[in-house]
């Protein structure tokens, strides 16, 4: 059984701020294609190993991914279920916009004439 949790608007802002950067959005994609060292990550970057243990603090702060001891290394996971939230949210935004279009069209058939045909 899986257990939906709402997300708080802070939850939120920190999910969507922290995949606004692009360094972020792409050790979310690498560390959901597999579990990555933060050793790893920092060889794949142009940047100090401090500014990717940030990027990757950042993420956890976000719950987008874990860190967990493994020995000598730190392992990142990335947290698909976290992932699914944001999609969720996305998804009721869509429904919105949709439900609107689908309003506009229906006020714009009331006459008739189909709405692609209209000036």
């Amino acid at each position: 059984m899986v257990v939906q949790q709402e997300l708080t608007d802070e939850d939120v802002n920190r999910m969507f701020r922290a995949l606004a950067d692009a360094t972020r959005r792409d050790i979310v994609r690498r560390t959901l294609l597999a579990e990555v060292s933060v050793t790893q990550l920092a060889e794949s970057y142009d940047m100090s190993f401090a500014a990717v243990q940030k990027h990757v603090a950042v993420l956890e702060e976000a719950r987008l991914v874990t860190k967990e001891q493994r020995g000598r290394e730190r392992m990142v996971r990335g947290e698909p279920e976290r992932i699914r939230q944001a999609q969720r949210l996305l998804d009721r935004f869509e429904d919105i916009w949709r439900s609107r279009v689908d309003r506009l069209d229906a006020l714009l058939a009331e006459d008739g004439t189909p709405p692609n045909q209209k000036g």
